[in-house]
């Protein structure tokens, strides 16, 4: 039987934390709870930050050190040894977003290989992260998912975006590390969704090493799920696929009133939350073919997943199934889930302070819009503060 009061221990999901840790992340949760407040901090952080101010060592010793790992691979080593210890693996995730030129590009995918050869001799790190965008330019794969032909040169791009995907996904076969393949916005999810699954077909024939992500925010992506898998099996090949509920929901939602097309989001969280439950459903019960990473702090659908691998006879240790949240977020469900013996990882970002900054807003912001999220963190918190103080 599950035990539904599983994610309330606070004593298991706070063990990592000292007082003064604690006690800044009650400081910026109670910020982070305060909207107005958010958007002002953003605004003038930005404008610091564009200024060259000397603000990076305050962002590091508050914002920044709670939801990332450090500046460097190395820097984050202290992190992952005390998350393994506690039996939550890292997933390490450069976070640094928004370049846009040939070299970046270069310079990104050498950087995922960097770091599945950090992860070869590494237990706590079994999986890798990228954004197709951090291997090209977005509006090649907008246009490539159009059907639009390419210039010449733009053919050229297209085919070195292609041979850093396989650059990336052979190495990690090769070194039996699994890489997972962020989603993003749907105008350019296609051709996206096209190149992992001609990476899934060439290295996912006996064991899945490569996952795409189903953003299940969007009201097709069951029926894409399991036309993927109709494909698969005619094929030969295993699907991986990171399920979550999605990000870019407000600009979805802006682009298609703009441009006058149904808007690809589910019209509500309840219906959110019933396709990533059904998807999530339907990968469990096909777990022979399609491997299963489940990023979500959703607490019910956490509980699901384990009632469904108790009832599927799926072992709680099959490396097919994995739990995953971000670092800094939901330590309750990661290190709970973990001390159960389930295989959990955290999404573990780093990168220079100013380069992370895009990631970090959104992190606030998502806190700040998700309902009951930054709340449910902050009662977490409080109960461990008083039960330390009562012990």
């Amino acid at each position: 039987m599950v035990d539904k009061k599983l994610f309330e221990n606070t004593e298991i999901a706070f063990k990592l934390k000292s007082d003064s840790q604690l006690d800044r992340a009650y400081f910026l949760f109670k910020m982070i709870a305060n909207e107005p407040l958010v958007r002002i901090g953003t605004a003038a952080t930005n404008f610091a930050l564009k200024a060259h101010l000397p603000i990076e060592g305050l962002i590091r010793a508050t914002v920044f050190d709670h939801f990332c790992g450090g500046v460097s691979e190395e820097d984050c080593l202290d992190v992952i040894d005390k998350m393994y210890e506690a039996k939550v693996s890292s997933v390490l995730d450069y976070s640094v977003e928004g370049k846009e030129i040939e070299s970046h590009f270069d310079d990104a995918a050498q950087k995922i290989i960097k770091i599945i050869r950090f992860c070869e001799e590494r237990e706590a790190m079994p999986i890798v992260v990228f954004k197709p965008t951090g291997f090209g330019r977005f509006y090649l794969f907008q246009k490539k998912g159009e059907g639009k032909p390419f210039t010449e040169e733009e053919q050229k791009e297209w085919d070195r975006i292609v041979q850093r995907y396989h650059d990336v996904c052979s190495l990690a076969k090769q070194k039996d590390v699994e890489v997972l393949i962020d989603g993003e916005e749907s105008w350019m999810q296609d051709a996206a969704d096209e190149l992992a699954e001609e990476m899934m077909k060439t290295y996912n024939t006996d064991i899945p090493i490569v996952y795409n992500t189903l953003q299940t925010y969007r009201h097709d992506r069951l029926e894409f799920l399991k036309a993927s898998h109709k494909r698969a099996k005619e094929q030969g090949f295993k699907l991986g696929y990171k399920i979550v509920r999605g990000a870019y929901m407000e600009k979805e939602r802006e682009r298609a009133e703009e441009k006058g097309y149904e808007s690809p989001i589910c019209k509500d969280k309840a219906t959110t939350d019933a396709n990533f439950n059904d998807c999530l459903t339907y990968i469990l019960h096909h777990i022979d073919d399609i491997s299963v990473f489940i990023g979500t702090h959703n607490e019910i659908s956490n509980y699901i997943a384990m009632e469904l691998m108790e009832t599927l006879n799926i072992d709680i240790k099959d490396n097919r199934v994995w739990f995953g949240q971000l670092y800094g977020m939901s330590d309750n469900i990661s290190f709970n889930l973990a001390a159960k013996g389930y295989n959990v990882a955290k999404y573990l970002p780093f990168g220079p302070v100013k380069d992370v900054m895009p990631y970090l807003i959104r992190r606030a912001e998502e806190n700040t819009s998700v309902a009951g999220q930054t709340s449910r963190e902050l009662t977490l918190i409080k109960k461990e503060r008083q039960r330390r103080k009562n012990a």
